[in-house]
Parts: structure tokens; sequence; C-alpha cells
């Protein structure tokens, strides 16, 4: 049996920390906890971040152009002419990453083939729901002036831009990955998300090669966190589903989810809102409405899987509670279904979500790193409901934190517990209480983890106390069942 000393802070049922002077582990498991206070470093459970792209985090840091620091065109520019100078001829450049508010334009189609006319260049902004093409990548793809928007996408021929659901024209000719490429990124990903002192997550979207990875790399012994898989149900541009995969559960890997998008991105203004944005009009793309959600849902449900369903905007909120709501009517099941994101709810659809029991995960880091898109482009009258997540802890809904990582850069659960106290208008959470909603893996549907006595030893150690110093406190030590899967 080993003892940790230390700040040890364990948090009860209601998520009130109570502090301890040092924890027991014995085989892998929590033996106990020492009462009183402690001294040293802190240790906390190790955190979940419960809608993160470990896969897309893992291959903007190997293969991707990555522009989420990117300030200007003139800056974009020359990273895009040095990638170009680099690549085999012929070669798709990608990058990930770009926000018009940071940069100061749109890099459309007549800026892209200024800089790289000689081969297709497909640029991604944060938010994965706009996608840039030069004239050459719009060739390759086949789309023209002509060609018709899907349903639930659109296109802007001329912008060279694709919304939603039309990404899935360009997709079909990109170089393809394999199950080598996403064991990469997924390996790539979890070392990023266990130095922030991760030990769960819930990988927000997969198509069956991603969950092919995952289950070699859980088979082979290789992952070195707990990891959710959400199993993605219906591809973009394609008409036909994925099959439902099999329900697993193993000690750091479940496949118990399944991932359906109803609309678009806050930042972007492509979420599905009920009054037009500011500066670019429009009221963004609703994917899905509740008819087809319920349709597209129910074999899951049935199946025993939970829906994870991304709604930001108030119209796609409204679409899916009223699916969740039919489904629970008319297939009464112990199913917690989710609402990824839940950007905009209104008092009712705050009330509707707690009367059904569902999981609702908003990123707090948005508030900080995308607050300037929701000034700018958010009616006045939406300010004060934009991710307010007070009014959504008042309203007694069950939640859950996560970073949708790499929509954003930074992927820690103490800056993101920071970024919760600062609304766009209103009172936000304080720090305490943020960071226990970083500590749900149940929403995710893997294990309630503590470190309460019985419970694997998943941990973070902290240099300083992030309750009462959180921009000092650097991440030492992580370890899942009691073994140590980073140090720093």
């Amino acid at each position: 049996m080993r003892r940790i000393p230390g700040q040890v802070y364990v948090p009860d049922a209601r998520g009130r920390y109570r502090p301890y002077r040092s924890l027991w582990v014995r085989e892998g498991r929590v033996a106990g906890l020492e009462p009183g206070a402690g001294r040293g470093e802190a240790i906390l459970p190790g955190f979940h971040d419960a809608h993160v792209h470990i896969w897309k985090i893992g291959q903007l840091l190997t293969d991707l152009l990555d522009l989420r620091e990117v300030d200007s065109l003139e800056a974009l520019t020359g990273l895009l002419r040095e990638r170009d100078r680099v690549l085999p001829p012929g070669a798709w450049l990608l990058g990930r990453g770009w926000n018009e508010a940071r940069l100061g334009g749109v890099p459309n189609r007549a800026f892209l083939d200024s800089v790289v006319p000689g081969r297709p260049v497909l640029l991604t902004r944060t938010c994965a729901h706009i996608h840039a093409l030069n004239s050459k990548a719009l060739a390759l793809a086949g789309i023209g002036p002509e060609t018709p928007s899907p349903p639930g996408g659109e296109i802007r021929h001329e912008e060279g831009l694709l919304l939603e659901r039309a990404y899935g024209l360009v997709e079909r000719v990109l170089p393809r990955r394999t199950v080598e490429d996403y064991r990469r990124y997924i390996l790539a990903g979890s070392r990023h998300l266990l130095a922030r002192g991760i030990t769960s997550a819930l990988e927000a979207g997969a198509d069956p090669l991603l969950l092919e990875a995952y289950r070699s790399l859980d088979q082979e012994g290789l992952l070195p966190l707990r990891v959710s898989v959400l199993a993605i149900l219906r591809p973009d541009g394609e008409d036909t589903l994925y099959p439902l995969p099999a329900l697993h559960r193993s000690e750091r890997l479940v496949v118990a989810g399944v991932k359906l998008f109803a609309d678009g991105g806050l930042s972007g203004a492509s979420a599905a809102v009920s009054r037009p944005y500011r500066e670019v009009g429009g009221q963004g793309v609703l994917r899905l409405k509740a008819e087809e959600i319920f349709e597209l849902a129910l074999p899951a449900h049935r199946k025993g899987f939970f829906v994870a369903t991304h709604a930001i905007g108030d119209v796609a909120i409204r679409e899916v509670l009223a699916a969740y709501a039919r489904l629970y009517r008319e297939e009464p099941r112990p199913l917690r279904h989710r609402i990824e994101h839940f950007g905009l709810p209104g008092p009712k659809e705050l009330a509707l979500a707690r009367s059904l029991g569902i999981w609702v995960v908003p990123q707090p880091i948005f508030l900080k790193e995308l607050r300037e898109n929701f000034v700018r482009y958010l009616p006045e009258a939406f300010l004060p409901w934009c991710y307010n997540l007070r009014r959504m802890e008042e309203a007694g809904l069950s939640l859950a934190f996560s970073s949708d990582a790499p929509v954003v850069r930074e992927v820690s659960p103490v800056q993101g517990a920071l970024a919760a106290s600062l609304p766009l208008t209103g009172r936000g959470l304080p720090l305490m209480r943020s960071l226990f909603y970083y500590t749900r893996p149940e929403a995710s549907g893997l294990e309630a983890l503590r470190l309460w006595p019985g419970q694997p030893a998943d941990l973070v150690v902290f240099s300083e106390n992030p309750f009462t110093h959180p921009e000092e406190a650097r991440v030492v030590r992580v370890e899942v069942d009691g073994v140590a899967v980073f140090e720093g």
C-alpha cells in the first residue's frame, strides 16, 4: 500500500470538496483517506473532458497546419507559402483553426488562389463547421457554380466556402486516413490531455475506422486514459447511415453513445437561431428537425445507446428537446441522452431539459476564446443567454463541462473553470463549482471517479492549490489506476 501525502481534495456527491492530508492507494485503487488539512502539493481527482476531439488534437499536433494562433492574413500568407514549399507536388495543403475575427478577414477562394494557386488547399475554420477552399480544391471535389447545396449544408462557390454537410463533397476526395494514422493521432492527443490533468474524456464523434483504431489500442493495452467514444450515425454529405456498432465496455474504453448534429457553430454564425445574426445576416443552418432526429435516434435508443446531439442555437435546441421528449414518451428507457454545447437555451428550454433529466455539455472556455465572435455576431437580446452557465446550474440541469478542443487552444480544466466566471452578462460560476463539473465521467457512460475509497486511483497533482492560486497551479504528475502516466 502506498501513501500519497499532500493537500488532497475530494468532492462529495454534491460537489463540495473536502480536505484530507493523505491518500492511500492499493493495487491501483483508493484504499483510504486520512482526514485533516494537508501540506505540500495539491491532489485532486483526475479531470474529465466531456466533449473533446482527441484524434483531431493529435492530428493538429502531428500532420495539420495549426492556424489557431494566426492573427492576420499576412501572417497566414507566410505560413501557407512555407508549407507549400515543403509539400510534394500535388499534395493537399490542409490546415485548421482560422477565425476571421482574429485574422481580420476570411481566407476566401480569391485569397487562397493568390497565395497557393498550384495545389489544392483546404483550411477548416476553428469551429470545424466552415471550410475554405481554393479553386484547385473545388475543381477536384467537382464543385462548380451550379452545384446545388446538399440538405443541411451550404455551398458558397464564389467565396470558396463550404458550410455544414456540404463538407462531405470535398471529404470524399481527400487523402484517406488509415487505422494507423488514427492510432498516432489518438496517442498524441491523449498525451496532450494527460499533461493538463485529464484522465478521462469523451471522443465526440467517430467513424467506423476511428472506432477500429480505439478498439485495437484498447485490446493491446495502449490507451493511456479512459475514453468514451460517440459513434457518428450519418456522415456529412451522405444519405446512408453508418451501422450501429456493438456496445462495448472495458476498463479503458466505452462505446455506449451515438452522435448527431442539429446545427452549426455560434462563433461562425452557422448555429440555427431565431433572430438574424448581426453583420453577416442569416439565421444559421438547421441540419435536422425534430422528426428527423427522432427517426435517426430511435434505433440507437432501442439498442441501449445514449444519444448526444450537437445543438447550439435556440432553434436547434428546441428541435432536439422535442425529439428527446418523444423518445422518452414513446419508448421509455433508463437512458440519459445529452445535448452538446447548449449555447442559447431560453427559460422554456432550461425547464424542459431539467424535466427530461438529460445531460447538458457546454464549454466554459468558449466564453474566453470565442467571446469576440459572440459579441460581434449575436443580437443584443441573445447575449444574456449565451453559454450562461449560472442559469443552467440554477435551473437544476445535469452539467458536465468540456473544452471541444481543438476548436479552442486551451484544454486545461482549470483555465476553463476560470472562464466560467466570465459570462457575457450577469454572474458566472465560482471556480470550485466549475471544477466539479469537470469531474463527471458518468455523463459519458463511464464510471464516476472522485477518489472515493474503492474507486480507481485516477488523480492529478498540482504544484500549487488550484482553488486559491489557479494561475500558478501547474500539473506535475498524473496517475491512472495509481500508475504515473505524466510527470512534468
